[in-house]
């Protein structure tokens, strides 16, 4: 299913296509076992520009629009997952915040590294207790002399023992989302301990850690954005961060597709392909049929940012369909593979472990039905 793409959108959705063929898909499953993608990926991703699309070339970023970035992602998220979470993150939540909301200092110190992959960004908001309610986040930064001083702790950071720099949220004032401001912290600041996250039931070749903050102190001009708007710097984050969960949601579920289909032409059951069998073909269908909706609810999102047009509710139906539609996909691809499905030679396994997270990160489907009932009623029913 195409709508129709320029020569540039085609192009660099061919170019991640064969990056993903060549150095990614033949090493997935070895990064999975092993717990870690390979430390060149974020300097590879730089060279071939994605780690810089939509940012200004002047930064060191490769330009380009929405739609180009999502495809780029799709193509990622079918590789692997793990993959598709290091641009997500450190471009789609961090780069684009400095470059939204950052000084001309702040853009030329760190957008030039982000861009080209010879640094990587982590976004610093969940803690060990706030997830959904992130208003709530515990860490505190108080002011000393020009400088500002931060204590606290954050969980689940993705990027977070590769990173150069953490976007960490910290309260500086009252109780509530007002209280909150956004801070740029470089990752080797003395009194931050990054500890790895192990054993998670998928991403696992992504790089996940815990931060732990101890009087870690950072210069005044290290405040993203203005003191006390860092909620608003955040969700501005992950709205259009959602876009790209969605986008490597429908390249999961694309992955799920292709090798679905590829094992019912081969597998031979009762005399014949799976292919053959009617409840096989159901399977199928519901899967590309979900792989189709999610595609163009991603892509409604791209075209909606780059028209300059509202995209918030838009970005939470294509992050709630397509990660739900994830699950559903990897888990139809199990069950075409069968018993075979449920061991590691074949990939459908690790997509099904892959898939279940999308669900829960960057807003829980519960959040995003609650975000979409706001949209719809003007009640808030947080």
């Amino acid at each position: 299913m195409d709508l129709r793409l320029t020569d540039e959108q085609s192009d660099a959705r061919a170019l991640a296509r064969q990056f993903v063929r060549r150095e990614v898909t033949p090493y997935a499953a070895d990064w999975d076992r092993a717990e870690s993608v390979d430390p060149a990926l974020p300097g590879r991703l730089g060279e071939l520009g994605f780690l810089g699309l939509t940012l200004p070339e002047e930064y060191g970023g490769s330009g380009g629009d929405h739609l180009t970035y999502t495809l780029v992602t799709e193509e990622l998220g079918r590789g692997d997952s793990s993959v598709r979470g290091l641009l997500s993150v450190s471009l789609g939540l961090v780069a684009k915040s400095v470059a939204a909301w950052g000084t001309e200092e702040q853009k030329r110190r760190w957008l030039p590294g982000l861009c080209s992959g010879q640094s990587l960004g982590c976004f610093g908001l969940t803690e060990p207790g706030t997830g959904s309610d992130a208003a709530a986040l515990t860490t505190r930064a108080r002011r000393d002399g020009g400088d500002w001083v931060l204590d606290g702790a954050k969980t689940f950071i993705t990027n977070g023992t590769w990173a150069e720099v953490v976007l960490l949220f910290a309260r500086t004032g009252g109780e509530g989302h007002r209280g909150v401001s956004a801070f740029l912290v470089p990752a080797d600041s003395p009194g931050l301990t990054r500890t790895p996250v192990h054993g998670k039931l998928g991403l696992r070749g992504q790089p996940t850690a815990e931060l732990v903050l101890d009087g870690v102190r950072v210069p005044g001009d290290a405040l993203l954005g203005e003191e006390g708007r860092g909620f608003t710097v955040a969700m501005s984050a992950l709205a259009k961060g959602r876009m790209s969960v969605a986008a490597g949601c429908v390249g999961l579920a694309q992955a799920s597709l292709d090798a679905a289909v590829g094992y019912a032409g081969e597998r031979e059951q009762f005399g014949t392909t799976l292919a053959h069998h009617q409840l096989v073909q159901e399977l199928l269908a519901d899967i590309a049929v979900d792989v189709d909706a999610a595609r163009l609810l991603t892509w409604r999102v791209a075209d909606l940012i780059d028209r300059g047009e509202p995209f918030a509710t838009e970005s939470s139906v294509a992050k709630l369909y397509a990660s739900e539609a994830a699950v559903r996909c990897a888990n139809n691809a199990l069950q075409v593979f069968g018993g075979h499905g449920y061991i590691d030679a074949h990939p459908v396994g690790k997509l099904v472990r892959d898939a279940r997270v999308m669900t829960l990160y960057e807003g829980t489907s519960q959040i995003h039905k609650l975000l979409i009932g706001r949209a719809l009623t003007g009640v808030s029913a947080f």
